[in-house]
């Protein structure tokens, strides 16, 4: 079996669980590992990053996912807000429904990841209108600024793990 990982980062922290995933293929069938591309194309089992946009993947991997067909794709990133299952959830479902139905989706892991320090500043700025509303955010992003750290990390690896062991040849 040919593996891909593909992924777009801008704050590194998908690039940090990618790598995590490189780790874990044998590295004889890894064909590709970066941004999309094409090179890509010829693997049969894709894992893909992404950053969270606005509730979803971000645009470069919206449509690197609509290129796929006939593949087995595991879906992986990184959202600044919270640890909620609920919500990596629904941001994974956002994502999926961008492959074309002929894929399977083997299945998704989302934690959180920290977030550029204009986003705290934009937060701080908020306080000093609404502190009610900015506290919250402010908790998080303070909270994000240690992740994906050791225990994502291994989570992740165990998912992977789990994927090589059902669907890996």
């Amino acid at each position: 079996m040919k593996y891909a990982v593909v992924y777009e980062t801008r704050t590194g922290n998908t690039k940090m669980l990618s790598e995590c995933i490189r780790d874990c293929l044998p590295q004889a069938e890894l064909i590709y590992f970066g941004p999309p591309d094409d090179r890509a194309m010829c693997a049969d089992l894709f894992f893909v990053g992404f950053w969270t946009n606005k509730g979803t993947c971000c645009f470069e991997i919206e449509q690197f996912l609509n290129k796929l067909m006939n593949k087995k794709v595991f879906l992986f990133g990184t959202a600044g807000f919270g640890a909620s299952e609920l919500y990596f959830k629904k941001i994974a479902e956002r994502a999926e429904q961008n492959l074309p139905p002929s894929n399977i989706l083997l299945g998704w892991y989302l934690c959180q990841g920290k977030m550029p320090i204009a986003v705290r500043e934009r937060y701080e700025e908020m306080a000093k209108t609404d502190p009610h509303k900015a506290k919250p955010m402010l908790d998080n992003f303070d909270k994000a600024l240690t992740h994906p750290d050791s225990l994502d990390l291994k989570n992740l690896q165990k998912e992977v793990r789990n994927i090589l062991n059902k669907f890996g040849e």
